[in-house]
């Protein structure tokens, strides 16, 4: 994975991750979905490397 779309799934993730902390005091609907949205933005990442890494590997 190139170093800027790693930056990208890292910077996002920490986003969403910093939502999450800030919405606890305030609601826990919205804790339950920056939770999501930060899990299937780590899980989108390891997706696009393995993906890529395959592609590299094939051709």
């Amino acid at each position: 994975m190139s170093k800027p779309l790693s930056l990208f799934f890292s910077v996002l993730s920490i986003i969403f991750m910093s939502a999450m902390a800030i919405s606890i005091s305030h609601n826990a609907w919205f804790v339950l979905l920056f939770g999501l949205l930060t899990l299937f933005t780590i899980g989108a990442g390891f997706i696009v490397r393995a993906r890529l890494r395959r592609k590299k590997q094939q051709g």
